[in-house]
């Protein structure tokens, strides 16, 4: 049964026009399957395109190699560094200059390496040269080690740490409170460990004595790297009171352990001669002040 498209009258069966408003039926003479009006369906809105998100960056690790010089030049020696896709790590204001392909980063350090900075008398930033090419950093009339560690952990004398490669961390060392009043080395001193190498910077030639279980007796500060597994004490040279006081020695520093202590028991003829001009100088402001 078919029905007027317009006013919704009866049609006839097979009639052309609906009887009661004479619109034309569309229907006539289709099959009943046909009849039925066609569903439309409107298409689908289809969701815009999204471009992937790019995969993350990952940090920039340097897998080059850092090769340090000690160079000599008018009795100054000069600390060189030669970068290849790698980076460098130092105190602040060492750099001379550099060439080549290379970015200079110095990042504000956190409150616990202000302390640090303050007790071990290192800068508060530690600048970090890294790309291709040399660096030529401040000259000086003391001597550089170059020190190459293989998992180590050393432990620095105060102002010795001069430059390393950033695979070295560094961190800080607790030393007793009665040895770090009494030995010269301070409370606080630098650790170094890792694997990489180690700049250090002495008053003169370091001379490196290995304990194989034993003792090192040291009248004096003039220690200035040690293995972590060498402990430091502060002892009187001569058992009782008496005994110190009359073999003049009094307090001096001991290691004992197993490791490596390197020792600088002689400044340079330069360091000499600026202490002894400094001497002189402090001496004559005293009388003029006097």
């Amino acid at each position: 049964m078919a029905f007027c498209s317009n006013c919704g009258a009866r049609l006839i069966e097979g009639a052309a026009f609906c009887p009661e408003c004479g619109t034309k039926n569309l229907f006539a003479g289709a099959p009943a399957s046909a009849a039925a009006a066609p569903v439309y369906t409107p298409p689908q809105a289809q969701a815009p395109t999204q471009p992937a998100p790019p995969p993350p960056q990952r940090a920039q690790v340097h897998h080059g190699s850092i090769e340090f010089e000690v160079v000599e030049k008018e009795t100054l020696k000069f600390l060189k560094a030669e970068l290849r896709n790698s980076a460098v790590r130092y105190e602040s204001g060492g750099m001379y200059y550099m060439q080549g392909d290379l970015e200079l980063e110095a990042n504000m350090p956190s409150a616990g390496g202000f302390l640090k900075a303050m007790v071990t008398r290192e800068s508060v930033v530690k600048p970090v040269i890294s790309g291709n090419g040399t660096v030529w950093f401040e000259p000086s009339f003391g001597n550089f080690t170059i020190l190459d560690l293989m998992g180590e952990e050393w432990i620095l004398d105060k102002g010795a740490y001069f430059a390393s490669e950033t695979g070295i961390e560094l961190g800080t060392f607790t030393n007793k409170s009665i040895s770090g009043f009494f030995s010269g080395e301070g409370f606080f001193q630098t650790r170094v460990s890792g694997s990489g190498k180690v700049v250090i910077l002495s008053n003169g030639p370091l001379e490196t004595i290995e304990l194989h279980n034993g003792k090192l007796v040291v009248d004096g500060s003039f220690a200035v790297a040690r293995q972590a597994s060498v402990q430091l004490t502060v002892a009187r040279a001569n058992k009782g009171v008496f005994g110190s006081m009359i073999s003049g020695e009094g307090i001096v520093n001991t290691f004992t352990g197993s490791g490596k202590v390197m020792i600088a028991p002689a400044a340079n003829k330069y360091i000499t001669m600026i202490n002894y001009l400094s001497s002189i100088h402090h001496r004559v402001m005293q009388i003029k002040n006097s």
